[in-house]
């Protein structure tokens, strides 16, 4: 099924995979989208759109095992606070619905913030703009795609350590802080070392993610 964000990898030659799934409209956190199209939980990515709690907005996307730390999004924004954005306003804001976001083909663009994690691996993989439908593409690639889009796209540390008594229901059981990458210190892209190659509920939306 060809999506908007799949056009628009197309437009800049940017080669890509599409991979669907079944969904479930009870559940679309990242974890299960995972499971579904047979990658590690930690490389399949969520796009979340947050806020300041006024006016600005900005896209941030991280690991689909992973939980939002609003203070380091906050500390990178150059906001007082970050929170998620209202679900009512995503879709008028972005033109996807919760399941589907992507950074691609958005109504309106916005800043790009990238957990640091994308660039261990060969692939990511990302919502393709609707539920059901995944792209899969190199994290360098994912990041050129980012920068086309006219907004600020930077890599940066922006998720919870998570450690073994977490509560969070989108952290792996197992997790702990030895299990986080090492944090990098944050830069814009282009100036990105890669590191290596390694292989709903709506009371909790960073859990579950707009994607």
């Amino acid at each position: 099924m060809k999506t908007n964000g799949a056009r628009f990898l197309e437009s800049l030659n940017i080669p890509f995979e599409l991979r669907e799934y079944e969904v479930d409209p009870e559940d679309l956190s990242a974890i299960t989208v995972a499971k579904k199209i047979g990658m590690p939980d930690e490389q399949v990515f969520k796009t979340l759109l947050t806020t300041d709690g006024a006016h600005d907005f900005v896209f941030a996307v991280i690991p689909g095992d992973a939980a939002l730390d609003f203070k380091k999004l906050a500390r990178l924004a150059q906001w007082r606070k970050a929170e998620m954005a209202p679900l009512k306003d995503v879709q008028p804001l972005t033109g996807y619905i919760r399941g589907g976001v992507t950074v691609f083909g958005a109504r309106k663009p916005y800043p790009i913030y990238v957990d640091e994690t994308a660039i261990l691996f060969d692939r990511i993989s990302v919502s393709a703009g609707t539920r059901g439908t995944q792209l899969i593409l190199t994290p360098d690639d994912y990041l050129r795609a980012a920068a086309a889009i006219g907004q600020p796209v930077q890599t940066a540390d922006l998720t919870k350590a998570a450690t073994p008594s977490s509560n969070q229901n989108d952290v792996a059981p197992s997790s702990n802080q030895n299990d986080v990458a090492p944090s990098y210190a944050s830069r814009p892209h282009g100036e990105t070392p890669r590191v290596g190659d390694q292989s709903h509920s709506p009371s909790n939306p960073n859990h579950e993610g707009q994607s």
